[in-house]
């Protein structure tokens, strides 16, 4: 009886020191993914890094992390080099096969989401005068138009404290297009405009962050907080 416990107790010992081995094995492994990947280029500020699954080290022998997540709240994407905060952002990677040295890393299947804010929106359409055909705008040609939520799939949008009408969003690959815009006539008046459409915008995302891309159903989102930005990828080279 006395082996017996003494076998137990030493399993329950055994068993405690390698829990707490993988436990440190995932932390080191989660702070250098995140440094790499930085580093890498894939991501514009150092994120969250949380590989799943249990136990760690069985993974690490088969070269593959079944579910890794990654968050942050700091990322940045740009169009033509204009850079505008991408907040809230969540990836899920699976099947993330990894080298030896977790110098390349490639990912089976990803997605993730972020938010950009209307104002940080509204930086990456084309000033107001460009949108109305080189209209002169009241106040300076740099004049810009204000957006908001519009309720389910539409944008609000204003030019100073006129209201120009609602749009939709949609995005053609990393592409996204702001659509269907009207001056009202009360617009037209107010802001001295006549005969005047609102041209389609579009502006082009690169540097979109863990190599992934916008999702092609539903890639941008309009929410009451900002315009979700929907991403995914297969097959995509996260470090290396």
């Amino acid at each position: 009886m006395r082996g017996w416990l003494k076998a137990t107790i030493a399993l329950v010992v055994l068993s405690g020191l390698l829990v707490g081995a993988d436990r440190i094995a995932v932390g080191v492994a989660e702070d250098e993914a995140a440094d790499r990947m930085v580093k890498s280029g894939q991501m514009s500020q150092r994120p969250d890094v949380t590989i799943e699954g249990f136990p760690f080290l069985t993974q690490v022998i088969s070269k593959k992390l079944d579910d890794v997540r990654i968050s942050s709240d700091g990322l940045t994407v740009q169009n033509n080099g204009h850079q505008v905060a991408l907040h809230s952002f969540k990836a899920k990677l699976s099947g993330v096969e990894v080298s030896d040295s977790l110098n390349s890393a490639t990912v089976s299947d990803g997605t993730g989401s972020g938010v950009i804010s209307y104002q940080d929106l509204a930086q990456l359409l084309p000033p107001a005068s460009e949108l109305l055909g080189g209209a002169p705008m009241p106040g300076g040609g740099n004049s810009r138009l204000s957006l908001s939520y519009g309720g389910p799939g539409k944008i609000k949008a204003s030019l100073g404290p006129v209201s120009v009408g609602e749009a939709t969003v949609h995005n053609e690959g990393d592409t996204i297009t702001v659509d269907g815009l009207k001056l009202s006539s009360l617009a037209e008046m107010v802001a001295g405009l006549t005969n005047r459409k609102i041209q389609p915008a579009s502006f082009t995302l690169d540097s979109m962050p863990a190599g992934l891309k916008l999702a092609e159903k539903d890639g941008a989102t309009p929410l009451p907080e900002g315009l979700q930005l929907s991403f995914e990828g297969k097959g995509v080279k996260l470090l290396g």
